[in-house]
């Protein structure tokens, strides 16, 4: 016979970005522990409110399943003497079983005979085993603890009360003064405490008692009344998922209701209404039909409609005064140019060991300009950049992005344009930042995109030059997640990106045309390079790509992203060709051959030294190749290095690479480095799995 289980742990209210994450946690550490515990059950339901986690386990077997263990112990050999009698190794085998020598018998495992057990273990009482849970639940983890009262225990609030009911049967275990029972805890103040006289009336009970504990039903809930309101007011809300999701946990009880603020905050910009609105009200903003934002709002109480119009007062209330320090902010950060702003940012640390911002908008300044140029940007989007590059950070400074700091960069635009800066220019000051994550919108304008690469290379670049270097999980800075941008923006745009060049080319270049010394933008040159190229490595595996073929491709012989995207492509959509394999080999043959040589800088092949027409033959096609190598796109590069195959393979079989003549022997060696490296152009092709 099955019966159901509710555990319920009550806390006081919890963080609204924790709840989910909690009772998430909590049922698959259950369900974890049923299945080690071999107690059998048809699905768990999840409840979760701001004060409680709980979960009502359906058809429960009442008993652990019944197992068979066959145990093995000493070898025969030790087990019996030669008159067949137990020693004490067995006799103390089976004791240690709970059997005697009289159950053991013997099995041959690996041509060698071992003593055996053969033990049938009757499942215990399902009641006997859910005290465990304690543990469970004291395990649980949290971005933030807290204990409380004297105790060293830590939880993400403090425990109020414990319900553990196997059908009717309170499962009596304690944590810290809390013992299990059967009373629940109704809303905060419109409910009473609730008594459960079976687990499977959780929800009902609650729901008496004004707590609505299934999130989803709760959720839907907020959503129908929302839609009601907007429908009656014919707006068109934004029901933005992670808001629901954040309002939906912070309320038991939810009452959806309509608020107002004057319309002359409208000349407000609307990223501002909307960041007071969402990001610090937590309410809904709303716009008419045509789209134009309303001087309305909407959001969401934890509890009924009593004294409903109390409650819209108080919350218009603690809006318009928001809106009147962003109105006062707004007319006040006018009054200022931006060249007063730059100026101030001379005063603004950006890191005690590197410098201030405006340091760093020098710096960011030098890099756009290179970037810029490499990436063949217009004379007119190479202007915007410059002028972007020298106030791109301004309206850090200004009142609103300090009461708004969501806000930089959107402010930014805004005051660009309103003091006459182009579009291109307060455009490229907001993309700046993006992405903002790791899913996040890209720049879409390549003055902004360029900005934001020169952005972010210049903090990868600064604290690294400081030996500020991100280990472990430890990325105080979010380098990371900086260099992921970059990597993310190049792909999109296509860009050429050689690593080694251009690492080498800017550090010099900053050192020649800024007074940063300090700064040694040389150091850690290599740890840069695999920085950014692990951010490659991240990219290609969130886009599903094999671990052979990512490691072979960020080998390529420029260290340029741009080639690795385009090597990866190209790689996978010949993998199945039935030449492939056969190219590889061949080519992969002639890596490892040049591997064994000393590098050298000047590779050059004499056509005068070749003893056999082969040579000639991959020579003359060889040269071809390089010398159209920059007009070549990556396909037309990947066939010109299969049809090398037929060449390579003649090679091998009329010529010994490693001759007694030295002259010979560095003469070919020299023609495989030269293949060798064009191979290189897709990675280092020795990574890849054939097969």
């Amino acid at each position: 016979m099955a019966k159901d289980f509710l555990i319920e742990i009550g806390l006081e209210e919890m963080p609204a970005h924790v709840v989910t994450p909690s009772i998430d946690q909590f049922a698959e550490r259950v369900q974890d522990f049923l299945n080690d515990q071999q107690i059998e059950f048809k699905a768990i339901q999840k409840f979760s409110t701001p004060r409680r986690l709980a979960l009502l386990i359906s058809q429960m077997a009442e008993q652990q399943k019944d197992t068979h263990e066959s145990l093995r112990g000493p070898a025969k050999a030790i087990a019996q003497d030669e008159a067949g009698n137990w020693t004490k190794p067995a006799q103390g085998f089976a004791r240690g079983q709970g059997a005697s020598v009289d159950d053991l018998s013997f099995k041959d495992v690996k041509g060698k005979t071992y003593v055996f057990l053969e033990k049938n273990v009757k499942g215990a009482p399902t009641a006997e085993i859910l005290p465990k849970l304690k543990t469970v639940i004291m395990s649980m983890t949290f971005p933030t603890r807290m204990h409380w009262g004297n105790y060293d225990f830590e939880y993400i609030r403090p425990i109020h009360w414990l319900v553990a009911l196997f059908d009717n049967e309170i499962i009596p275990f304690e944590i810290l003064d809390i013992k299990t029972g059967r009373k629940s805890q109704g809303h905060r103040f419109l409910g009473n405490s609730v008594t459960i006289q079976r687990a499977a009336d959780y929800e009902t009970e609650l729901k008496k008692e004004f707590v609505i504990a299934n999130a989803t039903d709760r959720k839907q809930l907020i959503r129908e009344q929302i839609e009601e309101i907007a429908n009656d007011h014919h707006w068109v809300v934004d029901l933005d998922e992670d808001l629901l999701e954040e309002v939906n946990n912070l309320v038991e009880y939810p009452t959806a209701f309509a608020g107002q603020f004057d319309e002359k905050y409208l000349d407000i910009p609307e990223e501002v209404l909307i960041t007071s609105m969402k990001d610090n009200q937590r309410y809904f903003y709303v716009r008419d039909q045509s789209g134009t934002l309303q001087p309305d709002f909407l959001s969401v109480r934890n509890g009924n409609k009593a004294h409903l119009d109390n409650v819209i007062a108080g919350n218009e209330k603690v809006l318009v005064a928001r809106l009147e320090d962003a109105q006062f902010f707004y007319d006040e950060d006018q009054k200022k140019s931006i060249a007063d702003y730059v100026a101030q940012l001379k005063n603004v640390s950006f890191h005690d060991k590197i410098g201030s911002m405006y340091e760093k908008m020098v710096r960011v300044r030098h890099i756009a300009a290179f970037l810029g140029q490499h990436f063949d940007l217009t004379a007119k989007e190479l202007k915007d950049l410059d002028r972007a590059a020298q106030i791109y950070k301004f309206d850090l400074v200004t009142q609103m992005v300090g009461e708004f700091p969501e806000l930089q960069g959107v402010m930014g635009e805004k005051y660009a344009l309103l003091q006459g800066e182009s579009p291109a220019v307060a455009t490229a000051i907001r993309e700046h930042y993006l992405p903002t994550s790791a899913e996040g919108a890209l720049p879409k304008t390549n003055v902004g995109a360029v900005l934001s690469i020169a952005d972010k290379l210049d903090s990868i670049l600064s604290f690294f030059a400081v030996a500020m270097i991100p280990s472990g999980s430890n990325d105080p800075y979010a380098l990371r997640r900086q260099a992921f941008g970059i990597v993310r923006i190049l792909e999109a745009k296509q860009w050429h990106f050689p690593l080694d060049e251009f690492q080498a080319e800017i550090a010099q270049a900053l050192t020649e045309k800024t007074s940063q010394q300090h700064l040694n933008l040389s150091a850690h040159q290599d740890d840069v390079k695999n920085f950014i190229i692990d951010r490659v490595k991240q990219w290609l595996s969130t886009h599903d790509e094999s671990y052979d073929l990512i490691d072979t491709v960020v080998q390529n012989r420029n260290s340029d992203i741009a080639d690795m995207f385009q090597a990866t492509k190209i790689l996978q959509q010949h993998r199945q060709d039935s030449t492939f394999k056969a190219t590889m080999e061949a080519l992969t043959r002639v890596m490892r051959l040049a591997s064994k040589a000393e590098p050298s800088k000047d590779l050059t092949v004499d056509p005068e030294l070749f003893e056999n027409p082969s040579e000639t033959a991959l020579y003359e096609a060889v040269e071809k190749i390089r010398h159209s190598l920059s007009s070549r796109s990556m396909e037309s590069v990947y066939e010109a290095l299969q049809s090398l195959k037929p060449l390579i393979e003649n090679y091998f079989e009329e010529n010994m690479v490693m001759a007694d003549d030295p002259k010979i022997r560095q003469n070919r060696l020299n023609q495989l480095m030269i293949v060798s490296q064009l191979a290189r152009t897709f990675g280092d092709l020795n990574q890849l799995i054939i097969k």
